[in-house]
């Protein structure tokens, strides 16, 4: 099964396309994970991959899959390279959304058939949040 994600954040990363190796220590207390860096002797690997996708004045669209699938993985290691997702006061962003919510969307699922064995690919539309629908024409 392969998962790819969306994510309105605050700051480009320094490459177009990337991967963020860390380590994750999960505190159940706060519920956080905080990243250390991936030669740590503490927490676990944490691997994703990002792509650069769209631009707006103040905000960039990141694509990103996991290699590992840690709690608050994509929302930690995004946070300890200095990039904060909209609407995540838990990780830094100074304001919350309106809805509550933080700017991180499953966009794709896909996998093989167990029957067919071919690839089936499911899109969840984007978030009825007039950046999103801006972000969703700038990659269409």
């Amino acid at each position: 099964v392969d998962k790819t994600y969306w994510a309105i954040v605050d700051k480009a990363p320094p490459e177009i396309e990337g991967t963020l190796v860390d380590n994750l220590v999960k505190d159940a207390k706060t519920n956080k994970s905080r990243a250390f860096p991936a030669d740590s002797k503490k927490g676990k690997r944490a691997v994703l991959s990002y792509r650069h996708r769209a631009s707006s004045k103040n905000f960039h669209l990141l694509e990103i899959t996991l290699e590992t699938g840690r709690h608050h993985q994509i929302r930690a290691q995004l946070a300890a390279h200095g990039i904060h997702i909209r609407g995540d006061l838990k990780y830094g962003y100074p304001r919350s959304n309106r809805d509550g919510g933080i700017s991180l969307h499953a966009r794709t699922l896909s996998f093989i058939h167990p029957v067919k064995q071919e690839r089936i690919t499911i899109v969840a539309p984007v978030p009825d949040d007039p950046l999103w629908k801006v972000f969703e024409e700038m990659t269409t």
